[in-house]
């Protein structure tokens, strides 16, 4: 869920333009703990919904949009979040598999692309649905994940403002900082030490998952904003007032949901996975 890339240091952001932000992540963020609190079917249909629409996004992005093509992974990716939220998880994975494989063949000369856009949506997908789906700690987990990439953005966005100085790597993201990459990375290990105060994890291993997770929030924001650059796109869609896309809002989460999952995955398998994330 990546902020806007950084203005230089002095530079002031539009009024209206930082109201819209505002409003929309008053609406949308409170939008999002309440359905990841209920879980089931409730946050299954929001994630697959967003999936959906990062699909499409991402098509428009890399000029791969068809009504065939948006249709078949729209499709796809519905079954794939149906079978996932009422525990059919291999039947999603092979529907998957052969969907995307369907995806590819009717994407022809931008195969690639298309088939790195259903993965990419695919794996938000499964990755945000299994880690609620931990009965102990999944809401936990997903508030974990949902705060240290939210800490991650608000921080890096303010830090990169105020103070500037050089270039995180220019040539992806010219506006983008090292002060606000490690502004960033300093306010997501707030958030972990909060938990910890709160009784929820350990501190010391929260630290470093907080401090994986930031990083590979930054990563996923710097990816998008690659392909974007890639294909000479500013904005992946205008569908969210002052934030541009859903891709634009979601890279960071895309990437830390998709890391935390795994490493809950690694640690307690794959019903467990909010519980491999915070119980150490």
């Amino acid at each position: 869920m990546s902020e806007p890339d950084a203005a230089p240091a002095g530079a002031q952001p539009a009024p209206s333009n930082l109201v819209l932000r505002v409003l929309a992540g008053l609406v949308l963020a409170p939008l999002a703990i309440a359905l990841a609190y209920a879980g089931g079917w409730l946050w299954a249909l929001l994630v697959t919904l967003v999936s959906i629409g990062l699909f499409a996004e991402w098509l428009m992005v890399v000029g791969a949009s068809s009504v065939a093509l948006t249709g078949a992974g729209t499709i796809v990716i519905a079954i794939v979040g149906f079978c996932t939220a009422f525990g059919a998880l291999k039947t999603a994975v092979i529907s998957g598999f052969i969907g995307g494989a369907i995806v590819t063949l009717i994407a022809r000369r931008k195969f690639f692309w298309a088939a790195t856009g259903f993965a990419y949506a695919s794996a938000a997908l499964l990755a945000s649905i299994l880690l609620r789906q931990d009965l102990v700690n999944g809401f936990a987990a997903l508030m974990f994940v949902l705060l240290v990439v939210w800490a991650t953005d608000i921080g890096g966005y303010f830090a990169g403002r105020s103070i500037g100085g050089p270039k995180l790597w220019p040539r992806v993201s010219p506006k983008k900082t090292w002060s606000g990459a490690l502004g960033g990375f300093a306010a997501s290990l707030a958030v972990a030490a909060g938990f910890a105060a709160c009784g929820i994890g350990k501190v010391v291993p929260l630290l470093l998952v907080s401090a994986v997770l930031s990083v590979v929030s930054q990563l996923g924001d710097l990816l998008e904003s690659a392909v974007k650059r890639r294909f000479g796109v500013k904005d992946s869609s205008h569908l969210i007032p002052g934030h541009g896309g859903l891709m634009d809002r979601l890279d960071g989460f895309v990437a830390a949901v998709l890391a935390a999952w795994i490493i809950g995955f690694l640690r307690h398998g794959v019903h467990s996975a909010g519980s491999g994330l915070m119980v150490w």
